[in-house]
């Protein structure tokens, strides 16, 4: 396979890491960028973009990013806190109205980045086309009563986060969620970074195809076995409602909708980027990035059914943990996203990491694939 990009040369394990991706058959596509103290000291690529094998992946090729979308999303809503438009300990009700209905009157925008507000999915079925439709999504949460006693426990919000905290970041912005999200964070860093992707954008795209043959670790087999025997399940419905969460990666119009929990489109050029203006203070002040890194919670997660650990909106590292460690240090932030891309900062070492794939792995949350490559990058630091 060969490898392109750039790799200061105290990092040669880490381009010789990447390429052993390649070894297995099922790897398709995949970027891999990391910056230290703001320098770019790897950006590498390599394999193909397309279903087909045919269309090389280049410098400029996007990723659907998933989940790594929500960090970018917490940190909008912080600037918009930094700047009094938005409090973290009022009610939410207080910007949003019609929210207060059925007990949830008291939780917070805190509550929210955090997954401690019990809504991590809606109870009622929703049809397909749901998931296109943001005033359909953010009326059926409005009145949606929380799974559990907000702020007693937490569960993980994989697709209803965007819609919550993005109503917030509209109605306080004035403008959509994606629109803030990117004038906010990607915008001022010169990030190739897009939350509701122009028509334009789309020949870029890497198609996203799952790899086979592989079940995962024990809480990726956990989660599957709950989704596949308990239909009215909090994590079956967290994931599978509306219908469409899980088959419209590809789709035109998952590309177009300014999603902010999970359709953020970018490279790992600009996960790296991201997490180095976070480390080095353009994007927050001080006292706002020690609020989006400590600790809100940890334990047994209601919807992923394995432990996690939250700052607000970014998942905090758990050394002892196998799946839930970054493979750096233990004061690691950032965000994984579904099947494989992870961006993540480790402050100890003023690192910035960006891994984005198209061949999609089991794994619930830490890829094995990116922990390796992170192990890597601190032998060779």
């Amino acid at each position: 396979m060969h490898i392109n990009g750039y790799f200061d040369l105290q990092f040669e394990a880490v381009r010789e890491a990447f390429a052993d991706l390649f070894n297995n058959p099922q790897e398709r596509g995949a970027a891999l960028c990391v910056q230290v103290a703001g320098e770019t000291v790897v950006d590498l690529w390599a394999g193909h973009a397309d279903k087909d094998g045919n269309e090389p992946w280049h410098s400029d090729t996007l990723a659907n990013l998933f989940s790594c979308t929500k960090t970018f999303t917490a940190v909008t809503a912080l600037q918009l806190v930094g700047e009094g438009k938005l409090n973290l300990d009022v009610p939410v009700a207080r910007y949003w109205p019609e929210f207060a209905a059925a007990g949830k009157e008291r939780i917070t925008l805190r509550q929210l980045l955090s997954h401690q507000a019990g809504l991590p999915a809606i109870h009622a079925s929703l049809p397909g086309e749901a998931l296109y439709d943001w005033q359909a999504m953010t009326a059926a949460l409005a009145a949606e009563e929380p799974w559990w006693t907000p702020g007693q426990g937490h569960g993980y919000a994989p697709i209803t986060y965007g819609w919550l905290v993005g109503e917030l970041l509209r109605r306080v912005d004035g403008r959509g969620a994606g629109e803030s999200i990117v004038a906010r964070t990607a915008r001022p860093l010169g990030l190739d970074f897009h939350v509701g992707l122009a028509d334009e954008e789309f020949h870029r795209v890497a198609h996203i195809a799952r790899g086979k043959g592989s079940m995962g670790d024990a809480a990726a087999q956990r989660l599957l076995r709950c989704m596949m025997s308990e239909p009215n399940a909090l994590s079956t419905r967290a994931f599978t409602n509306p219908p469409s969460v899980m088959t419209s990666t590809n789709k035109p119009e998952w590309r177009r909708m300014q999603q902010p929990a999970a359709n953020g489109h970018g490279t790992a050029r600009s996960l790296a980027g991201f997490y180095s203006g976070l480390l080095d203070g353009r994007l927050l002040e001080p006292d706002l990035l020690a609020e989006l890194t400590r600790e809100h919670c940890r334990g047994e997660d209601r919807t992923l059914l394995t432990s996690t650990r939250f700052g607000l909106g970014c998942m905090l590292d758990q050394p002892g943990v196998a799946n839930a460690t970054y493979g750096l240090g233990e004061k690691a932030f950032g965000h994984p996203g579904a099947g494989g891309s992870i961006g993540f900062a480790d402050p100890e070492r003023e690192l910035g990491f960006g891994f984005v794939t198209n061949t999609l792995g089991p794994y619930v949350l830490m890829d094995p694939r990116a922990q390796g490559l992170a192990q890597v990058v601190g032998s060779c630091l």
